[in-house]
């Protein structure tokens, strides 16, 4: 857990030293200082809060691995991992170890993120009257969506089995500032850690402002309780998430389809106004491992950056059908077909557009036989005209996952999609513990109180 806070031991020592002398050096430390003294005003509290999306910007983190660990963890035939990564292969091939590295910066990171917003949580009397429900939004917004990527990842999915008896993740809900027996905590529930998840996402969609400039607002939280009702099969709770997002006008479809990338050099480094929430990455901070590894570099063209070693194969690109320019979406280079969403090296990482909520508000609604907001072929042929792509004239459950598919690839939904729908990631089943990461082995030699997945 992070040690946010933690008395410098260092620092404390040599100004012992130098006690005998002028009483000038007999200074208080400030590398670091006492956690109640950290927290003791407003600012001191806001400060933190911007630790919380520094936290998440991080490239294991939403600054890409929770996204292209989905995308090569299901993959089956459509992208090839080309690079010399052990921990990358590792997922690429489905025989992870307990020592892979991803899946320990993930863990860690992510805790380190939980742990701030923790602490932001736990100073809110310290926060002015006018700031205090934004702020509280804004830690229960990132601390729930973190919840939510752990618990997919390492844990069986919702529905695979009893909820309330298969072992989750470790619900950490106070602030972690040093390391004693009690912070050894068990894995909760898959069920209790989902009720957490949505009882911070609940509340921060209730606390948040519509607008809140690059931070997340009333539509990220809604959004990303439309991803987490849908993951559970609660399909008239995402339905309505989904519809207050669309309804709201905060966000609209942009055109072309190719402006949603490439942010860099767009609007002066702004998201596009169909993102919903995203992390900003620049020169000085944030991190886009989506860049690194889909990305390539491309001639002179300024920005393109990456290594290339997620690259795209033929089995994908005919998915797309005559028109559609997102089949155009691709790049060559170096005699392999690369993605053009993440070529940029300063691009906005996107965590949610608008886009996906038209998706989940089709679905919802054509499983439930209703037409909340809309009916679902007129969203489905909402996005599909878009693209440039011919409008159905009937719409199925299986034209709205094969949109889905088309429109949000390589955007990290692969592996939690499959789950969901309870299908195959090539010959293995949805529920194959060869799909579910281990708990970090560092993680299972500190602390005794952990189990380990099935398989490892």
């Amino acid at each position: 857990m992070n040690r946010l806070f933690k008395y410098s031991f260092l620092t404390a020592a040599a100004l012992t030293l130098l006690s005998g002398c002028d009483e000038k050096l007999n200074v208080a430390p400030t590398q670091s200082i006492d956690d109640v003294a950290a927290l003791s005003t407003s600012k001191d509290v806001e400060v933190t809060l911007i630790g919380c999306y520094d936290g998440i910007q991080d490239g294991d983190v939403y600054g890409g691995a929770f996204q292209y660990v989905s995308d090569l963890y299901g993959d089956a035939g459509e992208i090839r991992f080309g690079g010399t990564f052990a921990n990358l292969l590792e997922i690429f091939d489905k025989q992870l170890t307990t020592a892979n590295s991803t899946a320990s910066a993930t863990w860690i990171d992510s805790y380190n993120a939980i742990n701030r917003c923790n602490n932001v949580l736990s100073a809110l009397s310290k926060v002015d009257e006018s700031k205090k429900a934004r702020i509280e939004g804004e830690a229960r917004f990132i601390r729930g969506s973190l919840y939510f990527e752990l618990v997919r990842l390492y844990a069986k999915t919702w529905g695979d089995g009893d909820n309330a008896a298969n072992p989750g993740v470790p619900l950490v809900l106070v602030p972690t500032r040093s390391v004693t027996d009690a912070d050894y905590r068990k894995r909760n529930s898959v069920a209790e850690v989902y009720a957490q998840v949505l009882d911070d996402l609940t509340k921060a969609e209730s606390l948040l402002p519509a607008t809140n400039t690059i931070y997340a607002t009333k539509n990220a939280a809604a959004g990303m309780l439309a991803r987490v009702y849908l993951q559970q099969g609660n399909n008239a709770s995402a339905r309505d998430a989904a519809n207050r997002v669309i309804t709201s006008g905060r966000q609209r479809l942009v055109t072309p389809f190719s402006s949603l990338f490439y942010t860099s050099l767009r609007n002066g480094g702004a998201s596009p106004a169909e993102y919903i929430f995203s992390t900003v990455v620049t020169a000085q901070d944030g991190a886009n491992s989506l860049n690194t590894f889909f990305g390539v570099t491309v001639g002179s063209i300024p920005g393109t950056a990456g290594r290339g070693d997620f690259r795209i194969l033929p089995a994908h690109r005919a998915l797309y059908g005559a028109g559609d320019t997102r089949g155009e979406f691709f790049q060559a280079a170096n005699n392999q077909i690369y993605t053009q969403k993440h070529l940029d090296r300063f691009g906005n990482v996107p965590i949610m557009r608008l886009a996906e909520m038209f998706l989940i508000r089709a679905e919802t609604n054509l499983r439930l036989g209703t037409t909340v907001g809309a009916d679902p072929l007129v969203d489905i042929n909402t996005i599909r005209a878009r693209a440039g792509a011919t409008a159905l004239t009937a719409v199925t459950i299986a034209d709205i996952l094969r949109e889905r598919k088309l429109e949000l690839a390589f955007e990290g939904h692969t592996l939690h999609d499959i789950k969901r729908l309870k299908g195959k990631v090539g010959a293995l089943d949805f529920n194959s513990p060869r799909l579910i990461f281990p708990i970090p082995q560092r993680e299972m030699d500190a602390n005794k109180q952990l189990t380990q997945n099935a398989g490892y």
